[in-house]
């Protein structure tokens, strides 16, 4: 969708600095990238050299950010949020695709499944016995939901996603390729030499506002609900297990894994590929750095690092005391030497 800088101003928020507000803008761009017709963001200082050199058509500033040497060309659009306009514009630009509401004749449909009015169901969907679709929702092609399945309204389901029996999904929900919800926790018991299944009975509950990356994992309760609270956001590759209680407002980056029966407290973030092992507790506005493991509780606005995580000031000056290790070594290495001539020459 096209529009001119000054349209685009309007809609965002902003006011208008230099260059011709009239100028079409077609598409949105990284600064270092960006060309004419195009508009971009600069928000911090270390990337200002980019906007000299730009070819963008107009630029989303902060109201009390200082640049110079501006090209004549490009339209500074000022506003108190750059960043939140920015996305705003790549919204407007860059409009999202529109399923039609339609059902496929392709579709595996129980006749028993209730899908409600205005949804897209594309081909090859298989919805089972008692399934139920919320209004304006998107299921697309190849996606399967089990049995007692219940979608929300305005989800959006992304081809190959498999939804499992008795999982409930909010209103809102965005679920990637790949992802797998419901499938059984990891629950073994270790009896006369082999390791016997454990049932797993229960389902995953999913809130409003949710969005579940591509390839992602989240096993069902071994009797009650795995819950992921609303306005999560969940990376690509993510393993949660059974029985996890995950808040409102957790951001879990890709490649983490979150073993069976944690707690992850509201607006939490788990870094990418961090490890937490089970029955942890993870608490509120907590920071699990990347790569860390966590194997005990992290207490509420705190930032924990390492394996095995530790708080983050204290992980940082044992990794500065590990790395000064070989020069250390060297010189104890010296002084046992002298000390040893010191002993022959008394001897």
């Amino acid at each position: 969708m096209a529009m001119t800088i000054n349209e685009l101003a309007t809609a965002c928020g902003a006011t208008l600095e230099g260059g011709n507000p009239e100028q079409m803008i077609t598409a949105a761009s990284d600064i270092t990238a960006a060309q004419i017709g195009q508009v971009t963001q600069l928000t911090q200082a270390r990337y200002r050299h980019h906007l000299q050199a730009s070819q963008a058509s107009a630029c989303f500033i902060a109201n009390n950010f200082e640049v110079e040497n501006v090209p004549e060309s490009l339209v500074l659009l000022r506003c108190f949020d750059p960043e939140m306009a920015f996305v705003k514009a790549v919204t407007l630009l860059h409009p999202d695709v529109n399923y039609p509401a339609i059902i496929s004749p392709h579709a595996v449909i129980s006749e028993s499944a209730i899908v409600h009015e205005n949804c897209h169901v594309g081909a090859f969907v298989v919805l089972n016995d008692n399934v139920e679709i919320g209004a304006n929702s998107e299921i697309l092609a190849g996606v399967y939901l089990g049995k007692n399945v219940k979608i929300g309204k305005n989800c959006r389901i992304y081809p190959y996603a498999v939804i499992y029996d008795g999982c409930e999904i909010g209103d809102n929900v965005i679920i990637h390729s790949g992802a797998i919800i419901g499938a059984d926790g990891f629950g073994y018991k270790f009896r006369n030499g082999q390791h016997v299944k454990v049932p797993q009975i229960g389902n995953v509950v999913i809130g409003d506002n949710v969005e579940i990356g591509a390839n992602t994992c989240v096993d069902r309760g071994a009797l009650g609900s795995t819950v992921i609270g609303a306005g999560s956001k969940i990376d690509n590759l993510v393993q949660i297990g059974h029985n996890n209680k995950i808040g409102q407002h957790v951001i879990v980056c890709g490649q983490t894994g979150i073993s069976g029966s944690c707690t992850i407290e509201n607006y939490a973030i788990l870094a990418g590929s961090a490890g937490i092992a089970d029955h942890v507790k993870i608490g509120q506005g907590a920071v699990v750095m990347a790569r860390a493991g966590v194997a005990n509780d992290v207490a509420p606005k705190t930032q924990v690092f390492g394996s095995p995580a530790k708080e983050k000031r204290v992980a940082y000056r044992e990794q500065v005391a590990i790395s000064q290790l070989p020069e250390l070594l060297k010189t104890i290495k010296q002084l046992e030497a002298r000390l040893a001539q010191l002993e022959n020459l008394k001897g």
